[in-house]
């Protein structure tokens, strides 16, 4: 069984490719035009030992939040397509990471109800130039088009790149454990309901 997807999305404010084996090594290659975006998908990849390549064009001259986002959109949407109907997978995951002073957690049900409870306090406005606010923007792109329940707490931390990592490197391993494959159930869907 193949967990391969590829996407294209185009817009007017961003031009988007992606390629995602949940499958994979963790290797990434990322172009986001976006510094500290790219380093955080780096991570996550690495973390989720997913392969992941995105080639992002976006509106920059405006700000960062559209290309943010929508890479979180397509992101969640190669993840949604890889897992098809999510037959034989844990589908709950969750991960606790300290990065230095921080501390974050993230738990993740990947149940075809998407829902983002994000309790985060970035101390300051930017990560290099990048807003932090827009973590929380990418986050819940990623969980609706998942279509998973994603909570992201943060436990300790004041320097706000290592809020944000430990954040991405969270949520990264609570992936890895949801999509991995569980020899116990075979192919069967993991819900009473016999979907997800």
């Amino acid at each position: 069984m193949t967990r391969i997807a590829t996407l294209t999305r185009t817009t007017s404010e961003t031009d988007i490719r992606l390629e995602l084996n949940l499958d994979g090594t963790g290797r990434a290659e990322i172009a986001t035009g976006i510094g500290f975006l790219d380093h955080m998908l780096t991570a996550l990849a690495r973390h989720a030992l997913f392969d992941l390549t995105v080639a992002a064009k976006g509106d920059l001259h405006i700000d960062f939040h559209h290309t943010t986002e929508d890479v979180g959109i397509v992101l969640g949407t190669a993840i949604a397509r890889a897992l098809g109907d999510k037959r034989g997978i844990r589908r709950f995951g969750h991960a606790l990471v300290p990065m230095d002073e921080a501390l974050a957690e993230a738990a993740l049900d990947i149940s075809g109800r998407p829902f983002l409870a994000f309790t985060v306090n970035f101390e300051r406005a930017k990560v290099g130039e990048m807003d932090t606010e827009l973590f929380e923007e990418f986050f819940r792109a990623l969980a609706t088009n998942a279509l998973m329940t994603l909570h992201v707490t943060q436990k300790a931390g004041h320097n706000a790149h290592h809020v944000a990592e430990a954040c991405f490197k969270a949520v990264a391993r609570a992936l890895r454990a949801a999509v991995a494959l569980d020899p116990r159930i075979g192919d069967a869907i993991p819900s009473t309901k016999g979907s997800l």
